[in-house]
């Protein structure tokens, strides 16, 4: 495992690449011994940085929660970031394109907790009895790193991801949002257009068999940190859909039928 002072380095560097839009190397080519571990301590280092600027931390994301991408990633379990209070956006307005790198836009479902939900032993039972409503949600990633190598073209590791706060970016909440018993989640939908072309469909069983397993995962995960997932949390609990690159002029549209629609532009 790399050192803490290496640690501290590389959220710093990150911490500035993603105020001033520019992309980093690999860390994992410059550290080619760097494990996941290593990631998530840079993640928190990172973090810290973004708290002394006055920022907090709102809730959480989930990645990786296919099996198409943890076998693209050479992982078997998903990954985690947080969200801070600045990454969120409103429903129906314009976002400055200004704020990302290279973005790319996916589809997911939000958990927003009524109850704090802490592991290790959480299951699905106990998210859904700890949520207080589920909300369509379009989650905009980014890439701090880059995600090819410029030169080799070689795709980053997973640690670099998870260093990146996992890629994300941004969260726009939006539509009708439920009770988690009101519908089966499993078989919530949505179609994301962008100016008014289907780009992706899925359906929310793609994360993992259910969303809520992803965020059961999540509290079993951070309690190994003495950490927990809080009330008022927002819990990004994995895309179901490719992601789908944008441009200033951009609008992006989901659909989620029964649930209502989520839509942003960029300016």
């Amino acid at each position: 495992m790399l050192d803490d002072t290496t640690h501290q380095a590389l959220a710093r560097a990150l911490y500035d690449a993603r105020k001033q839009r520019r992309q980093l190397r690999h860390f994992s080519k410059a550290h080619p011994t760097m494990t996941v571990d290593d990631g998530y301590a840079i993640q928190r280092e990172w973090v810290k940085l973004e708290l002394a600027d006055g920022h907090c931390i709102k809730g959480r994301k989930i990645g990786l929660t296919s099996r198409a991408m943890q076998l693209s990633s050479q992982i078997d379990e998903p990954d985690y970031a947080p969200l801070m209070d600045d990454m969120f956006f409103a429903q129906g307005g314009d976002i400055p394109i200004e704020r990302f790198i290279a973005p790319r836009i996916e589809v997911e479902l939000a958990f927003v907790l009524g109850k704090p939900l802490q592991g290790p032993g959480a299951t699905l039972f106990d998210v859904l009895a700890a949520t207080e409503y589920v909300s369509p949600a379009l989650e905009i990633i980014d890439a701090r790193i880059e995600q090819f190598d410029r030169d080799t073209k070689a795709p980053r590791k997973v640690f670099d991801t998870i260093s990146d706060f996992a890629a994300n970016a941004g969260i726009v909440l939006g539509g009708r949002p439920v009770r988690p018993d009101a519908v089966d989640l499993r078989w919530v939908g949505a179609m994301l257009f962008k100016n008014g072309v289907v780009e992706e469909t899925g359906l929310a069983a793609g994360v993992l068999n259910h969303p809520a397993n992803g965020v059961a995962w999540l509290a079993n995960k951070v309690a190994a940190y003495g950490e927990g997932l809080n009330a008022g949390d927002v819990v990004l609990a994995g895309s179901f859909t490719r992601p789908t690159t944008a441009v200033a002029g951009d609008t992006l549209h989901a659909d989620y039928g029964p649930l209502g629609t989520v839509s942003f532009r960029f300016v």
